[in-house]
């Protein structure tokens, strides 16, 4: 797969100790059209040891202490990542982190779908709004027209299980009701994002980084961390204004909503 983010000075990506996180701060660091700044949030930094190792022999990677469900730490985090990218504001932001807590109709419990909507749903779309000035910053000051992650952009990881419309015959047989609510109202989320930030040059997508086997994903899924990963951000490098608030999966197709 084909990355450039030679034009892109900075990204910024939540959930970044483990999982896809940690492997896409792997893949851009380890890219040759990589951005300047990579910075990497965790909400245990000093618990996230691969990572700590991938920093150290690389200063281009910037690590952030981020619980997004905190304000607090989101507007701390907000403060280091101004003082890390400068005024070249922030050009790329990756909602990555997130919880699957694995409920069916007998066990699902308002705890469950409390937690895993404040994390998947409500986080991302809070930690967007602090970083708002940040993405307007870069938008404005970005290279060349159009939208991508060479002005500013938003990039909301979602899953095709958030997609009602797929909620149906053999798809439905995963239950999962906390989470799939949850990626259906970030799916919403990035389209409202969309509309209110498209005359600010801010491009906002939900991604679908397909079944990977990962913690969350668990062994049964199809794809590598290193396959998902090098597909998405293949298809993150190459966004332009026709993707602005769609559903895309992995491989860069739209998704029903």
């Amino acid at each position: 797969m084909t990355l450039n983010f030679s034009k892109c000075q900075s990204v910024l990506i939540t959930g970044a100790s483990r999982g896809l996180g940690l492997q896409m701060v792997k893949q851009l660091v380890s890219n040759a059209e990589r951005p300047k700044k990579i910075i990497a949030t965790a909400r245990k930094p000093e618990e996230a040891q691969d990572l700590q190792q991938l920093a150290k022999s690389h200063p281009d990677i910037h690590i952030v202490p981020l619980d997004v469900v905190s304000d607090a730490s989101i507007d701390a985090a907000v403060k280091e990542v101004s003082s890390i990218v400068g005024p070249a504001g922030l050009n790329c932001l990756i909602n990555n982190a997130g919880i699957l807590i694995d409920t069916d109709l007998n066990t699902v419990t308002r705890d469950a779908m409390t937690k895993t909507f404040e994390s998947n749903t409500v986080a991302p779309l809070f930690v967007t709004k602090a970083f708002l000035p940040l993405l307007k910053t870069a938008a404005a000051a970005g290279q060349g027209s159009g939208m991508g992650v060479h002005r500013s952009a938003v990039v909301n990881i979602s899953s095709l299980l958030g997609s009602i419309q797929l909620n149906w015959g053999e798809a439905a047989n995963f239950k999962t009701y906390a989470y799939r609510v949850s990626k259906s109202g970030l799916n919403m989320v990035t389209r409202c994002l969309a509309a209110a930030v498209e005359l600010e040059g801010i491009l906002c997508v939900a991604l679908h980084p397909g079944w990977v086997r990962t913690d969350m994903g668990g062994p049964e899924a199809p794809l590598s961390p290193e396959e998902s990963v090098s597909s998405v951000l293949s298809v993150i490098s190459g966004l332009t204004d026709k993707d602005h608030g769609e559903f895309l999966s992995y491989v860069g197709e739209k998704l029903p909503w």
